[in-house]
């Protein structure tokens, strides 16, 4: 029998056979979880290799020949997921019912309060042309010290019955948080998700949403006399609306002491909604790996995240997107050198650099361990774990599958 697992928030979550909270029983098993942003990707031409199928990887095909693999679908066939929910549902959670603005996941991962009323957006620094459409969604990747300089000069902004706070996120991203009560998010995103159109305007999707609206709106005009005579980053585009968020903890749910290693605020702030241990890595990949060493002994469970694939993706970088892949190759021996008796690799979504866009292709999906009978397939790659031995599943079903393997689930009856 199937039962839905129900927040003590009244959020819903994964469902989940109803005995599994029962088979939880503690282990001194390490489990580890790569992701590799965006790691799926398409063939530049009709007979050529993915990103992933062009990189050199010597080590992630050694774990493949040692391990199963498959691939994964975050949210369902053809579904596209955005970041927040193709991490939710790796953590287990079910990602439509849980999802979560990216507001207040990119807010929490930069260590900003949320109040119960407050709402937090996502915003993309971007540029409009002289006819108000949009030229650049990121307005050039500006350096984030740039991104600062316009932080500090929105935070003059003062709109009546609001009280605003802006934040640099990273490059052209940033966050805004309206505290007030009862904000609700139900506003269109005025992120048109394209060029040559103008922004969407931020009406009310429901009539509880009138107040905040009318906030977002103020807010607009406001950075449009601020910023609007530059040349680039003269304009914000908003989307991920959302208020603080709440869900059961992985430690709750598994039993697990789990830790993130992220360089990036929104994986910070998905961590912290499941209840994870933010560790400080500093901004590089060898800053991750160092601090997993180093606080080996004190998790169960990690999950190290790397953003750069998916980066070079949305640029249309196919080169720059095997580099990424390929540094996060080069170091896996130390990972390797740790010996977690579980370890997972795979992509929160695709990214394909010929897209410049997340899509709905599944991911590929490594599933390592001393328990793991291994498939047949000896590369990690899109076609080759179409051919594994997991086939295409859920991710959802993906930390269940980590358990058993770290010998964390009990067995069900007699």
């Amino acid at each position: 029998m199937i039962s839905f697992s129900r927040a003590r928030t009244g959020v819903s979550v994964m469902p989940t056979p109803e005995f599994l909270p029962a088979l939880i029983q503690p282990a001194a098993s390490k489990l580890v979880l790569v992701v590799l942003d965006g790691l799926g990707g398409l063939p530049r031409t009709p007979d050529g290799l993915t990103e992933l199928e062009t990189a050199r990887t010597p080590e992630l095909d050694r774990f493949a020949i040692e391990g199963l693999t498959g691939l994964s679908e975050a949210v369902g066939p053809g579904i596209t997921p955005g970041s927040g929910p193709g991490h939710l549902a790796l953590f287990g959670y079910d990602p439509v019912a849980s999802n979560i603005g990216r507001g207040a996941l990119s807010a929490l991962g930069l260590g900003l309060r949320l109040d119960p009323g407050d709402l937090a957006v996502r915003l993309n620094f971007c540029t409009l042309d002289s006819q108000g459409n949009v030229a650049d969604r990121r307005a050039g990747r500006i350096a984030t010290e740039e991104n600062r300089d316009l932080v500090a000069a929105l935070n003059q902004m003062d709109v009546d019955g609001a009280r605003l706070e802006f934040v640099t996120e990273s490059q052209h991203r940033a966050v805004l948080v309206i505290r007030g009560a009862g904000l609700d998010p139900r506003v269109r995103e005025t992120d048109p998700q394209s060029t040559g159109v103008p922004p969407h305007a931020p009406e009310p999707l429901d009539p509880a949403a009138r107040r905040a609206s009318e906030l977002v709106q103020a807010v607009l005009g406001n950075v449009r006399a601020i910023l609007g005579a530059r040349p680039r980053a003269n304009f914000v585009l908003m989307r991920g609306y959302a208020g603080l968020p709440h869900l059961p903890s992985i430690g709750e749910r598994y039993g697990l002491r789990a830790a993130c290693l992220a360089t990036y605020p929104m994986y910070k702030g998905l961590a912290r909604v499941a209840g994870m241990t933010v560790v400080d890595t500093g901004d590089t990949l060898g800053g991750q790996v160092a601090a997993l060493e180093r606080h080996w002994s004190a998790y169960d469970f990690c999950f190290v995240h790397i953003k750069a694939p998916d980066a070079r993706g949305e640029d249309g970088d196919f080169d720059g997107k095997v580099a990424a892949i390929e540094e996060v190759d080069r170091a896996l021996p130390r990972l390797r050198a740790l010996q977690p008796d579980v370890l997972v690799v795979t992509g929160d979504h695709s990214t394909p650099a010929t897209m410049r866009a997340h899509s709905w292709h599944p991911v590929p999906l490594l599933l390592w361990g001393a328990h793991v009978a291994p498939d047949r397939v000896e590369q990690f790659g899109e076609r080759a774990c179409a051919a594994g031995g997991l086939g295409v599943i859920p991710a959802q079903t993906i930390m269940v599958r980590m358990l058993a393997h770290g010998g964390r689930l009990a067995k069900f009856g007699a």
